[in-house]
């Protein structure tokens, strides 16, 4: 159990090598933790609200927050010092994901819109419109070609980065979309909701493959597993639950958390 922040833990990501862990807090600090022992390595502070967001990029160099107080922070993970402030949102910034080069991130917001920024130079290259509601998470496909939005609109957008297109939308979710994750093969997209279900989507047709139903509260997150076999969800009923992508089928249920 690793403990220090001060306020709640809104999101995590864990460094390419598996060697450390960054968390992301209401407190308006990151925490970068040794995965081995436990231990707080660095404490992150810059921003001026709570940090929603964070993910580090494929060299496992930098790591990229985003935060309420409307922008994207890039920080070396060694010094753990900010050297660039990426503004352009209009509200807080709610999820964030680098592409697999390492050369773009993009961002959703409460503003309703995705940016996709230039990582070197911190410029905005694109900004996608399209969402009804606030854009709750974002997710690059493997091939780094799309980014896959979930909305407060109850639906999921597929946009082409290369022309900032929506190119599909998902619609069946019966409440809001909280997150969303492509499969390693880049075939198929997760994604959760506050109506305690996940959904498992075909990228290319987008049409709806399957229902994840057990969850008793809003399913918060999802994440795949490398080889592409497994879904991780957490939700505010205080568990985690295992499932088999092949099956569709809850495989544990994960019991702990207070």
């Amino acid at each position: 159990t690793l403990e220090g922040h001060a306020d709640w833990v809104n999101a995590s990501t864990v460094t390419p090598d598996g060697r450390h862990v960054v968390s992301a807090s209401d407190d308006r600090t990151l925490k970068v933790w040794d995965l081995e022992t436990g231990r707080v390595l660095a404490t992150l502070e810059d921003h001026a609200d709570r940090v929603s967001a964070c993910t580090v990029t494929p060299d496992g160099s930098r790591v990229v927050s985003g935060s309420g107080d409307h922008t994207l922070k890039v920080w070396d993970l060694e010094s753990g010092r900010a050297f660039a402030t990426l503004e352009g949102h209009i509200k807080g910034v709610s999820a964030c994901a680098v592409t697999p080069n390492g050369r773009r991130v993009i961002s959703a917001s409460a503003d309703k819109t995705l940016k996709v920024w230039d990582l070197e130079t911190g410029r905005v290259i694109a900004t996608l419109e399209g969402h009804a509601g606030r854009v709750r998470a974002c997710a690059v496909t493997p091939n780094g070609r799309c980014v896959i939005s979930a909305s407060g609109d109850a639906t999921l957008k597929v946009w082409d980065l290369e022309s900032g297109r929506a190119i599909a939308t998902l619609e069946g979710h019966g409440g809001s979309a909280s997150t969303c994750a492509a499969t390693p093969d880049g075939r198929r997209v997760v994604s959760a909701s506050t109506d305690e279900t996940l959904k498992v989507w075909d990228l290319t047709s987008g049409r709806m493959l399957a229902t994840l139903e057990g969850h008793a509260g809003w399913v918060t997150a999802c994440a795949v597993t490398l080889d592409g076999r497994r879904v991780v969800s957490a939700s505010t009923d205080h568990t985690l639950k295992v499932w088999d992508l092949e099956s569709c089928r809850a495989l544990v249920t994960l019991k702990g958390h207070a």
